[in-house]
């Protein structure tokens, strides 16, 4: 058996996936999630404790139960539109929390860190595909309490023997190709994920929100990275640590963008559904184009994905969805 880690938020989408590879690898594993999101049957392996980042006084004898070798923290909120209306939870949730977690490190000398973030520190960026180097300029409560968290981690970092490696995520999709994991959210926000539902008539329609951007086809542009190449990198990345690594951002994407649009048409195309589009205005704190450049993490981590084809993402979305469907 491998070092225990303790991995907070592990029982959501992101963070079940890193738990099967970590369990797949013999690592000792420590769920702690309060599953408010998340689901219990998404823990595949390791040890499940309910809890709340908030909790400080459970969070603490969870350490001092356990003797963590790292942690990695993907509990967080992360709905951008629900930031804007909701900027006080955020930061409770994301910021305040990862604080919390910083202390129990501290305090119980756990001293490696990997922290799931996002693109959206970077905000409405004027170059693409978008380096570490690029200045972050959040342009809404979710990236700023990202962020936030981010410099909390970076100034513990600089006066104690902590090392990081800080994960910026771009869009997130796909299931686990075995068909045992996936998205469990029954109201799916994010695009590939919401196009498949509308395919699968789990919704009556799909919407776009904003025809009005400076891109060829006036919606948005992203990049769209899969679920499982997404927690192989966070697996490099905790090798890394153990390795003696040094401190590390490192942007996780693909480098190719797609606009909305064009996924609207390949889930159309793959799902054989022509199912109604609603076009509608700009959500708040959405910036026309963010894509990444990956070259770092290739370099640092040496990481090599294997699911990078927009296809084999909508495919596997496909698989889940219809699996979830079936169960109901």
């Amino acid at each position: 058996m491998k070092n225990k880690v303790l991995v907070t938020g592990g029982a959501g989408y992101i963070g079940s996936h890193v738990v099967r590879q970590l369990g797949e690898m013999n690592y000792d594993v420590v769920v702690y999630d309060n599953c408010s999101t998340g689901s219990p049957t998404s823990v595949l392996h390791g040890e499940l404790i309910i809890g709340d980042l908030a909790d400080t006084e459970h969070l603490y004898q969870v350490f001092a139960k356990h003797q963590f070798s790292a942690v990695l923290h993907f509990a967080a909120s992360l709905r951008v539109p629900e930031s804007v209306v909701r900027p006080l939870d955020y930061y409770a949730n994301n910021t305040r929390n990862t604080l919390n977690l910083l202390r129990c490190c501290n305090v119980m000398g756990v001293n490696q860190i990997i922290f799931s973030s996002t693109a959206a520190v970077y905000g409405e960026v004027g170059e693409n595909p978008v380096t570490e180097l690029v200045p972050t300029q959040p342009i809404n409560p979710y990236g700023r309490s990202k962020l936030m968290s981010e410099w909390l981690i970076q100034d513990y970092a600089a006066t104690s023997s902590l090392r990081y490696v800080i994960l910026r995520y771009f869009n997130v999709a796909g299931a686990e190709p075995g068909g045992r994991l996936g998205q469990m959210s029954p109201n799916a926000t994010h695009l590939i994920a919401a196009a498949c539902d509308a395919a699968l008539d789990r919704k009556s329609a799909m919407q776009i929100f904003g025809t009005d951007f400076s891109t060829p086809d006036g919606t948005g542009i992203r990049d769209y990275i899969h679920v499982e190449d997404l927690a192989t990198a966070h697996l490099d990345a905790l090798r890394y640590l153990e390795e003696n690594g040094k401190s590390q951002i490192l942007n996780c994407g693909y480098g190719q963008g797609y606009s909305v649009r064009e996924v609207i048409e390949r889930v159309k195309a793959i799902s054989g559904v022509d199912f109604p589009v609603i076009e509608t205005d700009r959500r708040p704190g959405d910036p026309a184009c963010v894509t990444a450049c990956a070259d770092k993490i290739h370099k640092v981590l040496d990481w090599q994905p294997k699911y990078n084809d927009l296809d084999q993402i909508v495919y596997t979305t496909l698989a889940w969805k219809n699996y979830l469907q079936s169960k109901n």
